[in-house]
């Protein structure tokens, strides 16, 4: 299991200026969760990592092994469906449900890993984007208005 630390200094600064208010932050926690859990499937559809870069191609002993062109979608495409997050009143986390994940994400050679076919490219495509910094920053900021 491999685990992604994304900090933003707005988004930080944002979550401690309402803890030290006292404030419970489970709810917009939850939102958070929810949308980055959107937007992570997003990137699937994009086929680019948080920061926009293009996800590389398929190697061509995948496309003989496959035959087609779909980035990261195996038969059941489940690795692009598979997410969860666990929120509680000072953070969020989310990610792959699926155990192969995290060697999608950071990528692996066959030399490293036998039981591979080819070597596979790391594809990032759990993570803050700008975006996503703007929508959380406007979850935390509807949680005061309420």
């Amino acid at each position: 299991m491999g685990t992604i630390n994304v900090s933003s200094e707005a988004v930080e600064r944002a979550i401690q200026d309402l803890l030290n208010k006292g404030e419970d932050l489970t709810a917009p926690m939850k939102s958070i969760g929810e949308e980055m859990i959107n937007s992570t499937q997003q990137r699937f559809r994009d086929k680019e990592a948080p920061d926009g870069t293009p996800w590389a191609d398929n190697s061509p002993v995948t496309e003989a092994r496959k035959g087609h062109g779909r980035v990261l979608e195996g038969e059941s495409n489940e690795l692009a469906k598979q997410f969860s997050y666990s929120a509680n009143s000072d953070s969020v986390e989310w990610g792959s449900l699926m155990i192969y994940g995290p060697m999608m994400y950071w990528g692996g050679t066959k030399a490293e890993f036998p039981h591979l076919w080819g070597d596979i490219p790391g594809r990032e495509f759990v993570g803050l984007s700008d975006d996503d910094e703007d929508e959380v920053l406007a979850i935390l900021a509807d949680h005061l208005t309420v």
